[in-house]
C-alpha cells in the first residue's frame, strides 16, 4: 500500500456547496440561452477572436457558443481552448443547431409565450446575470499576488511534519513473522522475503517498499512502533487488523511541501469559493428573503425501550430524558 501526502492546504475542506452550483450553472445556463434566443444579425460579439461558425436562418452561431455547450456537458474543462476544426467541435455544433432549430420552432409554435416557457427563461436569465456577477467577483479575487500571499502564509502557518519510508512484510501469524525475523537475522535481504513471504499485494512486488510518508498517514501500529527508531532499524513482529507486520526504516526526511506551482490549482479553488461564499453572505444580510413553506421535519426518532424496573402503569413517553442530543448544525449562510 502506497501512502501520499494530502494536499497542503490543511484544515477543513475549502468546496463550498453554494459555490460549486454557482460556478458549475454558467455554463449550463449559457447553453440553454444559446437555443432559446431569437435572431441575432450583429456582426460583433464580446468575446475576444470570436467567430460565427454557423448560422439557421438568421441566426448566428459562435464558436464561443459551442466551447460553452462543450464545457456544459463535461467535455472539455472550464478555459480549455476547442479547436474549430476538431471532430469534437463539429460534432458539438450540430447539437448546438439542433437546439436552435428545436428553439425556432417552439417560438413558432407559440410556446415560448406560456406562462411555464416564461418563468424557465426566466430562470435561465437570472442564472446567467448571477454567474456574470460571480465572474466579476471571482476575477478580483483571484490574482498573481492573492495566490502567493495565501501560499506564503499557509506555508508560515503549516506543521512541518518527518517523513518515514518503510518497508512491510506481512504475514497472518505471529509464527510467519518470527520465522522472517530469523531469515532476516541470519543475512536473508529484507526484499527477497518480502517478494516470497508478504500478503501484502501491493507492496511485496516492491520488496516491500511503502514510500515516504508522514506519520498521520501510516496505521496507528506502525507509526508507534517506528516513532523512535533509526534508519536501518528492523521493527517487529507488530500486530495490526488481525495480521502480523514486520518492518524496517529505510529512510528519514523533513516533509517537503509542495511548491507554489503545485498548490496553485488549489489555492484557485479556495479563492473562487470564498469569493462567491463572501458574496452571498452580503446579499443574504441586506436582502430580506421570506420562506412561504414550513420548516423541515426532523426525522422521527425511536423513543428508547422502557426499562424493565419500571413502575408498572408508567408512560416512559412523559419520563424526564437522561441524555438530549443536539440537533442544531452550524452552517454559514451561503450554504
Amino acid at each position: 500500500m502506497r501512502m501520499s501526502r494530502p494536499s497542503f492546504l490543511y484544515g477543513p475542506s475549502f468546496s463550498s456547496p453554494a459555490a460549486r452550483r454557482l460556478t458549475l450553472g454558467l455554463c449550463a445556463a449559457l447553453s440553454l440561452a444559446v437555443a432559446a434566443c431569437g435572431d441575432n444579425p450583429a456582426k460583433t460579439h464580446p468575446d475576444a477572436g470570436d467567430r460565427v461558425v454557423a448560422r439557421v436562418e438568421k441566426h448566428e452561431i459562435w464558436a464561443s457558443d459551442v466551447r460553452r455547450e462543450a464545457v456544459a456537458q463535461g467535455l472539455i474543462g472550464e478555459g480549455e481552448p476547442l479547436d474549430v476544426s476538431s471532430e469534437l467541435f463539429r460534432r458539438v455544433l450540430d447539437e448546438v443547431i439542433d437546439q436552435t432549430l428545436l428553439a425556432r420552432e417552439a417560438e413558432r409554435r407559440g410556446l415560448a409565450d406560456s406562462p411555464a416557457a416564461q418563468r424557465r427563461l426566466e430562470a435561465v436569465r437570472q442564472r446567467i446575470l448571477g454567474d456574470m456577477l460571480v465572474e466579476t467577483v471571482v476575477n478580483k479575487a483571484v490574482s498573481n499576488e492573492a495566490v502567493e500571499r495565501l501560499y506564503a502564509e499557509q506555508q508560515r502557518r503549516a506543521q512541518k511534519s518527518e517523513e518515514v519510508r518503510l518497508r512491510l512484510i506481512l504475514t497472518e501469524t505471529r509464527e510467519q513473522a518470527d520465522a522472517v525475523v530469523a531469515l532476516i537475522g541470519q543475512g536473508t535481504a529484507f526484499e527477497a522475503v518480502a517478494a516470497q513471504r508478504s500478503v501484502d499485494q501491493a507492496s511485496r512486488a516492491l520488496g516491500g517498499d511503502l514510500g515516504y510518508a508522514t506519520p498521520d498517514l501510516l496505521p496507528a501500529a506502525y507509526a508507534a512502533a517506528v516513532a523512535d527508531k533509526p534508519a536501518g532499524a528492523l521493527v517487529g513482529p507488530v500486530e495490526y487488523d488481525g495480521r502480523w507486520a514486520v518492518l524496517r526504516v529505510e529512510d528519514r526526511r523533513a516533509e517537503t511541501p509542495p511548491t507554489l506551482e503545485q498548490a496553485r490549482p488549489v489555492i484557485v479553488r479556495y479563492l473562487t469559493y470564498e469569493g462567491v461564499r463572501q458574496l452571498l453572505e452580503q446579499l443574504r444580510g441586506k436582502a430580506k428573503v421570506e420562506f412561504e413553506i414550513d420548516p423541515p421535519r426532523s426525522a422521527p426518532q425511536t423513543p428508547p425501550p422502557a426499562s424493565a424496573s419500571a413502575p408498572a402503569g408508567s408512560n416512559p413517553a412523559t419520563a424526564p430524558a437522561t441524555a438530549s442530543v443536539s440537533t442544531k448544525s452550524s452552517s454559514g449562510s451561503a450554504a
